[in-house]
């Protein structure tokens, strides 16, 4: 197998077994996690009410983010030690699928935080070394389709989930989404396990956490300031789901409401997946400074000011979740390529552990300040909230790391 990776690579064959197994793997593992995504506003609101649902999902999200973020730079530092990045993989994937489902049986939210801060743990503990195992999987030039691809693989995933939660929501309990997404989630152990393949190396017994925080490429440190800024304002896309929630509930009862809600989702999705390998592959041959900033945080930023001036007007917010879209493909796929243009092989593990953790923070501060904006303000507070970092995010990129 190594051998056989070695070939392709030489002969630019990015697309090799390990790539498209782990593409697979991303598939069915959010297939599982973006089912229970796309039916938790409706669950909680089931079981807390409308009033408390906005600020406890924000706060359920935020935790889980920050939570995750604990064990990312402890899980990607551990890879880079044992030069082993295949079994926290597999760990991380096997408890994002087991405790996503475990939230079918809670019946307070404080157990659904309980459940879903688990799961996330996961998600923390498979991220750096399967980021550091794809990249490297490929040559450089070859960073961007790699990862695009993941990414589009990902979000397919994320469009089979919820295209499954619209289908199933109407026919039976919300709670009985989050037990079927067990099936998905154990499929993606499996895959991970059987066909993914690392090439082994030598422990490094003597490598501290610190010394290789230290030793981070300077331009890494700079982006990795400029993703955090982001992050502050990218609010889990939960709350979009909410918003749509509140804007129809009056006129067509939770149900209907909450099967709408899961359809912009959906578009959402469909269009990240287009756009994941098609802004991947394009940042091999434009460079991701431009993508990232234009595509990622600026969209990101004219989304928010779109959800302020929200109406129940459908296309209209087909036209925004096409920009969450194409902002979410854009971040998520060039993050990580420009990371690894950036980092040594020896410290991919570290370094995308410290990305993650940041993005997890930001993620938990943007979460649990947008929740309680909208629950103390109103949703436009929110909103401006997280154009405002976009729109900061945008010129910080465009110009510190030029």
């Amino acid at each position: 197998m190594k051998d056989k990776l070695k070939n392709d690579q030489k002969a630019g064959k990015w697309l090799n077994r390990n790539v498209a197994a782990m593409g697979f793997t991303s598939l069915f593992s959010d297939a599982s996690h973006e089912m229970a995504t796309s039916a938790l506003p409706s669950f909680l609101t089931s079981l807390v009410g409308p009033v408390e649902a906005p600020a406890l999902l924000g706060l359920i999200s935020g935790l889980s983010d920050v939570s995750s973020s604990f064990v990312k730079i402890l899980s990607g530092w551990l890879s880079d030690k044992t030069g082993r990045r295949k079994p926290l993989s597999v760990l991380g994937y096997f408890l994002t699928g087991i405790f996503v489902g475990m939230i079918g049986f809670a019946t307070n939210w404080f157990e659904v935080l309980f459940y879903r801060v688990l799961a996330w743990l996961g998600r923390g503990t498979r991220e750096p070394p399967r980021d550091a195992l794809l990249a490297d999987s490929v040559e450089q030039r070859d960073y961007g389709h790699a990862f695009g691809f993941h990414r589009a693989m990902d979000t397919l995933g994320a469009i089979v989930g919820p295209l499954l939660s619209f289908i199933l929501i109407p026919l039976i309990l919300f709670r009985d989404v989050f037990l079927i997404s067990l099936i998905p989630g154990i499929l993606a152990v499996g895959i991970f396990a059987i066909f993914v393949k690392e090439k082994k190396t030598k422990p490094k017994e003597g490598l501290k956490l610190v010394e290789s925080l230290k030793n981070l490429p300077k331009r890494f440190k700079m982006f990795l300031f400029v993703m955090f800024i982001f992050g502050m304002g990218n609010f889990n896309r939960t709350l979009l789901l909410l918003r749509v929630q509140e804007i129809y509930t009056p006129t067509t009862g939770i149900i209907i409401a909450g099967s709408l809600a899961v359809f912009f989702y959906l578009v959402r999705n469909v269009t990240q997946a287009i756009a994941d390998y098609s802004v991947g592959a394009l940042s091999d041959k434009v460079g991701k400074q431009k993508p990232l900033a234009f595509l990622g945080f600026f969209m990101f930023g004219l989304m928010c000011v779109g959800f302020i001036y929200v109406t129940p007007n459908i296309p209209f917010l087909i036209l925004l979740f096409v920009f969450s879209g194409i902002s979410a493909a854009a971040v998520t796929a060039l993050e990580k390529a420009y990371s690894a243009d950036l980092l040594p092989t020896d410290l991919r593990g570290t370094g995308y552990g410290i990305l993650n953790t940041l993005d997890g923070v930001g993620d938990f501060v943007s979460s649990f300040v947008a929740g309680f904006l909208w629950f103390l303000f109103s949703p436009t507070t929110s909103f401006l909230y997280g154009a405002t970092f976009s729109f900061a995010a945008t010129i910080l990129l465009l110009t510190m790391l030029y």
